[in-house]
């Protein structure tokens, strides 16, 4: 097997600009249930990556808001409702690069290929079938396989479970910091792409990118092969 080299992409921020939709649809949440009509989409800066609970219980304090465990559930059903309504109206193109990234990866046998995302099955499923990304060809661990969502490493040591491959072997590309902390306790590479972040809130990854576009396998091997 050491000589297989694992890509693992995140969902949200990484394969689209889904976190736009995820802001939008929680601040109409917001406005709905709580009557809040000053939330922005930096409320939930701290929750990006993680469940979707944590996202909602992120831009709830910030407006002086504690939700309980069974609250953020009840917010995060009407959000997701309210996502994927939008999604069935609302084309959400895949950002430049990468399923031409993932198509060269598929087509070359020393890759394997793995969608890792906290989110849940229904939401992130939306999502790929909106950008047409082949996830039925690759390994697809989504929030409903695990138990604990990043910054715990679970989701990407799952990946790289059912893909047979080391997770040293394994480079994730991530937009937060969450998710960069997820991926280097899993013992992975990490490449950060700057579509939901600056490069200064993504310091923690190998390597950072303004694009997809950026990244070739050649990039992917030479993080790996490097400390190997």
């Amino acid at each position: 097997m050491s000589e297989l080299y694992g890509l693992i992409f995140d969902v949200d921020g990484v394969i689209a600009d889904s976190e736009a939709i995820n802001a939008r649809v929680t601040i109409e949440v917001f406005a709905e249930l709580f009557g809040l009509d000053n939330v922005v989409r930096e409320d939930f800066n701290a929750g990006i990556g993680r469940s979707a609970e944590e996202y909602v219980k992120a831009g709830a304090r910030i407006h002086g808001i504690d939700l309980s465990d069974e609250e953020a559930r009840k917010v995060t059903k009407v959000r997701q409702e309210y996502f994927l309504q939008i999604l069935k109206v609302e084309p959400l193109p895949p950002f430049p690069g990468v399923l031409e990234l993932m198509q060269e990866a598929m087509r070359n046998e020393s890759f394997r290929l793995a969608i890792a995302t906290s989110g849940t099955l229904e939401k992130s499923r939306a999502v790929l079938n909106a950008t047409d990304v082949p996830y039925e060809e690759m390994i697809y661990v989504n929030g409903n396989d695990v138990a604990q969502k990043k910054p715990s490493p679970e989701l990407f040591l799952l990946a790289a479970k059912r893909m047979e491959i080391d997770p040293a072997r394994c480079v994730v590309i991530e937009d937060a910091r969450n998710g960069i902390q997820a991926a280097k306790a899993a013992g992975s590479k990490c490449i950060a792409v700057t579509n939901t972040f600056a490069g200064e809130r993504l310091a923690e990854a190998d390597l950072i990118c303004s694009s997809l576009e950026e990244i070739t396998l050649e990039t992917i091997r030479g993080l790996i092969e490097r400390e190997a």
